[in-house]
């Protein structure tokens, strides 16, 4: 790997080095309304002596070592610092992992990409239909190179690739437009080609919901949730809520997620995983520990939760992995990675075939959630008798997250990891991913 700093004596320090390329093209309505391609490099660089921490960010890569020199002149030299419990915890890996740089983001043409914008134009747009407002196609991608350094010894370099892109429409809806689309990913331009017939099958759901969607009677249901809905859930309602440092000054939470305690079905299990080559893939995570698969919920039993080297300490448990910042110019916290609830055995068909009355929610927009949580839906059908009948408009579903983990009573096997997501907290955005398969829930208040 190369690159050498003389850390200072008695301080721990680390110094975290990210190179980002990014690209962005854009045809709205026919005309190419953004084309960007952009490079940033930086570091963060920290020094702690103990009690405090002292950073400092810089895009002056050729000045790393007296930005570190400098931040060490205010810090207290302490001796013990490698004591500190935090401090402590923290790995001291070594590695190379450069995946991408056979057909780096930098080097690919950008007529890959137009290539990719004029194949979904001929492909998916029409003239003539009355339904449609306006339409757009978009492809892109980044590119980042980060490199890990610190006192404890640890040198780690990786790289990360994604390219993305879709086609989306605004659709009428008696004077309400609703946005119908698909997003793609690959590692290539050439990977997001090849989906026409599914755009093209998602925009003719859309068109038949605006045009026959019935409100929905608000009450209580057993619904049936999509892997993309099921997704949100396990992000929004229960990662969360594994995010360690949350419980930091929480006793109550504290109180309430024991390890070792049943929470939910048996039927439920529910893992976060950085090492997986998707949207949320990070090796390593921004304290240089390596990635770990790390089992939230267990058949129903609460196993672990996500960690940063100071909530480990405070809780007494090993770091996972999940320590991360939006970029160079944030701290890091704990956050999510892939995170995804475990698909059973059950095949959609017959989960929809064993449900007399309920409700299929087949896509929600957003969610939040904590003791209690709310997702937005989108488009749902009504169930009747095992089979799915007319769409339903539904403003929103909610629950308590206790109540729902216990209410899961089948699971299938449609088991799917979506790369759409990018989450966000304490005013930072990272790339995570979720999944799930399609799951049936007795019972989830419906408005």
């Amino acid at each position: 790997m190369g690159e050498k700093f003389h850390f200072p004596k008695d301080l721990y320090a680390d110094i975290r080095i990210e190179e980002k390329y990014t690209v962005n093209l854009f045809n709205f309505n026919g005309e190419l309304v953004n084309d960007r391609a952009t490079q940033e490099n930086g570091a963060l660089i920290r020094v702690y002596d103990g009690k405090l921490w002292y950073t400092t960010s810089t895009n002056e890569l050729d000045r790393l070592q007296e930005e570190l020199d400098a931040l060490a002149e205010l810090a207290q030299p302490n001796p013990a610092v490698y004591d500190d419990p935090a401090i402590r915890l923290l790995e001291v890996n070594r590695d190379e992992r450069l995946l991408y740089e056979g057909d780096k983001l930098a080097d690919i043409a950008r007529q890959r990409f137009l290539d990719v914008i004029d194949y979904y134009v001929g492909a998916c747009i029409e003239d003539e239909m009355p339904e449609v407002n306006s339409w757009s196609v978009g492809a892109g991608g980044e590119y980042m190179k980060k490199s890990f350094y610190s006192s404890k010894g640890s040198e780690i370099v990786y790289d990360y690739q994604m390219c993305a892109g879709g086609v989306w429409y605004t659709l009428g809806n008696n004077g309400q437009p609703m946005n119908s689309g698909k997003q793609l990913f690959g590692v290539t331009p050439e990977e997001l080609t090849g989906h026409e017939a599914e755009i093209l099958a998602e925009r003719e759901r859309y068109i038949d919901f605006i045009k026959n969607a019935v409100d929905v009677e608000p009450g209580e249901y057993t619904c049936v949730l999509s892997p993309i809905t099921t997704a949100m859930f396990a992000h929004e309602s229960f990662g969360h809520k594994s995010e360690a440092d949350f419980m930091l000054n929480d006793k109550t939470l504290r109180d309430e997620w024991v390890l070792g305690k049943k929470v939910g079905s048996d039927l439920v299990s529910i893992c976060d995983s950085g090492d997986m080559p998707n949207h949320g893939y990070i090796p390593y995570d921004d304290e240089g520990t390596k990635a770990r698969e790390t089992w939230l919920i267990k058949d129903g039993v609460l196993t672990g939760r996500l960690h940063d080297a100071h909530s480990a300490a405070a809780l007494e448990e090993g770091l996972t992995g999940n320590c991360r910042a939006q970029s160079y110019r944030k701290r890091p916290v704990v956050r999510m990675t892939n995170t995804f609830l475990q698909a059973g055995k059950d095949s959609f068909e017959d989960i929809i075939a064993d449900t007399k009355d309920g409700i299929y929610v087949y896509m929600v927009s957003d969610g939040t959630g904590s003791a209690t949580f709310v997702m937005n839906a989108t488009i749902c059908y009504r169930i009747r008798d095992g089979k799915i009948c007319e769409p339903l408009r539904v403003h929103m579903l909610t629950g308590s997250v206790f109540q729902t983990l216990f209410d899961i009573d089948r699971v299938g096997s449609d088991f799917e990891l979506f790369d759409t997501y990018t989450c966000g907290k304490m005013n930072q955005m990272v790339r995570v991913s979720a999944g799930g398969p399609s799951i049936r829930v007795r019972k989830l208040q419906v408005s």
